[in-house]
Parts: structure tokens; C-alpha cells; sequence
């Protein structure tokens, strides 16, 4: 079986949220929601070497956490200025016997297992694969004081894990920082490389804010139900 490798991106720092401790370390029905996140991937994806990447500063805070909890086996690496520099330090704290890499939002702790499962099986055909879902609000372009209406059929909202052939991704993140690489698929994309979609899930929120903490506990409470 193809070794995967795991990078967790966990840089926030909590000011939307409004509390004393960064909102990757926040706790989400009794787990902090970094670990869950982490021990998500971990039963998804079994044997994986997982790489959470944070604010140098967090990391002892983080360990003297995630000591309190069952959380999956990871290591820890100090990020960067940028994202880009986090995820570039993430991917070089992996082995060289990773064959595919996943990049994921720490606070995107909904993901589901299926989910992981599917994009992972998709990029060992394409090699680039992301999870989109559809838009279902009207969208306006603003140019100067215009404004014209936008094909919202032509858009999708991006979301993690993207998941990528860890030699692409690799030669990918040694171009040069540009504030164009809003995500790990734009920088792979710079290359000429085509990325591929998956169906991605509605559920798979980014949690900001507390309105967001809430929604999470809320779908978390479903699911139990």
C-alpha cells in the first residue's frame, strides 16, 4: 500500500473567536478540535505519518494539551510567514517514502472519514484533487462603480483535504512565493498541472468565529442522535 503523509495546517490565532486561546486549540464537544482533526485522519487514513504544522510559539501549548487527550500520534513543526511557507514546512518534515500527500485546514474538523477516503482514491488516478461543493447564492462582480451578474453554475467553493502525488507536490512548493497561491491546488496549478474536483461535503466548514463553534456542535449533536 502507498505511503500517504498528512499536513495539518494550524495557524490561527483565535482573534475572530474572540478567546484566549487560538481557535485550533478551542474545545469542540469535550475534544480540542485540532486533535479531532488529527485523529480523524489517523482512522482514515491508517499508518499515515501526520505533520501538524503551527505558530512556533503554540507548539509547547499544544503538547501540554494534546497530553490531556487521546489524541493519534503526529509530530510537530513551526510554520512559516505565509501559508505557503507553513504547508513548504510541513511537506519537508515528511518522509521520502510518501507517496501521496494530503494538506488540510486544522479547523476544517468536520471532514468525514468518507470523504478523506474518496479524495485519496481519486488523486492516485489524477495525481491533484480537491473537494469543491456548489454555490447557492447569487454573486455579483464589482468592477469601478459597475456591478454584472456571474454564472454561479461556473463557480464551486474550495474546500480540504487536497490531496496530491507527493513528487508534484514537492516540485510545486520549490517555486517562489507569490501572493497569487491562495491554496495548495493554485500552486500546483502555476506548474501547468490540472486539478482535479471531488464532490465535497456541506458539513466541511471552516470554524472562524463563534457562530461557526456552534454550528459544529450543533452537527456534531445530529450525528450522535
Amino acid at each position: 500500500m502507498a505511503k500517504r503523509g498528512v499536513v495539518i495546517v494550524a495557524g490561527g490565532s483565535g482573534r475572530r473567536m474572540g478567546g484566549a486561546l487560538p481557535k485550533q486549540f478551542m474545545i469542540l464537544d469535550g475534544m480540542p478540535i485540532v486533535a479531532r482533526t488529527i485523529n480523524t485522519f489517523a482512522e482514515a487514513l491508517p499508518g499515515s505519518d501526520i505533520v501538524v504544522v503551527l505558530p512556533e510559539e503554540h507548539i509547547a501549548m499544544w503538547k501540554n494539551l494534546a497530553s490531556r487527550f487521546e489524541v493519534a500520534e503526529h509530530r510537530c513543526v513551526a510554520g512559516g510567514k505565509e501559508r505557503f511557507h507553513s504547508v513548504k514546512a510541513g511537506i519537508e518534515a515528511l518522509g521520502n517514502d510518501v507517496e501521496y500527500i494530503a494538506i488540510h485546514d486544522g479547523v476544517r474538523t468536520l471532514a468525514t472519514k468518507r470523504l478523506i477516503i474518496r479524495a485519496m482514491l481519486a488523486t492516485e488516478e489524477h495525481k491533484a484533487v480537491i473537494p469543491v461543493i456548489e454555490v447557492m447564492d447569487s454573486y455579483r462582480q464589482v468592477v469601478n462603480a459597475e456591478s454584472r451578474i456571474i454564472d454561479r453554475s461556473t463557480l464551486r467553493i474550495v474546500q480540504t483535504p487536497q490531496i496530491f502525488e507527493a513528487a508534484l507536490l514537492r516540485r510545486a512548493y520549490e517555486q517562489k512565493y507569490d501572493a497569487r497561491f491562495t491554496d495548495d491546488a493554485s500552486v500546483v496549478e502555476a506548474m501547468g498541472v490540472n486539478i482535479a474536483l471531488v464532490e465535497g461535503e456541506r458539513s466541511n466548514i471552516k470554524i472562524t468565529t463563534p457562530d461557526d463553534m456552534e454550528y459544529a456542535e450543533w452537527l456534531l449533536h445530529r450525528e450522535e442522535r
